[in-house]
């Protein structure tokens, strides 16, 4: 906005406390607050709230958003998308936002930048359900997947 640069990326979690440090943080003059979008619950390490409940409600919102991002570039080549599949937003909401952006952006490039979780540090006993219900839409929607390990 007003004649200052912003990189052009959107910033979503299901629970506000993260988005709400980016807000608030050293770094918050970067970020225009409409790309900054929390709902007020999580998806509890769940694959299906963050994709089919929790994450539903806020999908539409987040692809309001990346589409006026995208409605400024001049030639918009594709997206990143960075998220870890751990938890129940990464996995379900980071799923079901790739599902959309084939839908809606349809040849244009995604890469997927993903972190999987380890066995070594883990804080959640579901990671692994949640890792493998979310990688049929990375496989299935993302042309260049970087998979990570946490």
């Amino acid at each position: 906005g007003a004649g200052k640069h912003v990189p052009r990326a959107i910033f979503v979690d299901l629970e506000p406390t993260v988005i709400d440090e980016v807000r608030t943080g050293a770094y918050r003059q970067l970020f225009h607050p409409e790309q900054l979008i929390s709902g007020k619950e999580d998806a509890a390490n769940n694959f299906a709230r963050g994709h089919y409940t929790i994450g539903k409600e806020i999908v539409d919102l987040c692809l309001d958003r990346i589409r006026k991002l995208a409605d400024n570039c001049t030639g918009l080549q594709g997206f990143l998308v960075f998220n870890a599949v751990g938890g129940g937003t990464g996995s379900g909401l980071g799923s079901l936002l790739l599902e959309r952006l084939s839908v809606d952006y349809g040849k244009k490039s995604k890469l997927g930048f993903t972190v999987y979780p380890s066995p070594q540090v883990s804080t959640s006993v579901v990671e692994p359900y949640n890792s493998v219900l979310s990688t049929h839409s990375l496989l299935e929607h993302t042309d260049v997947a970087v998979l990570l390990d946490n």
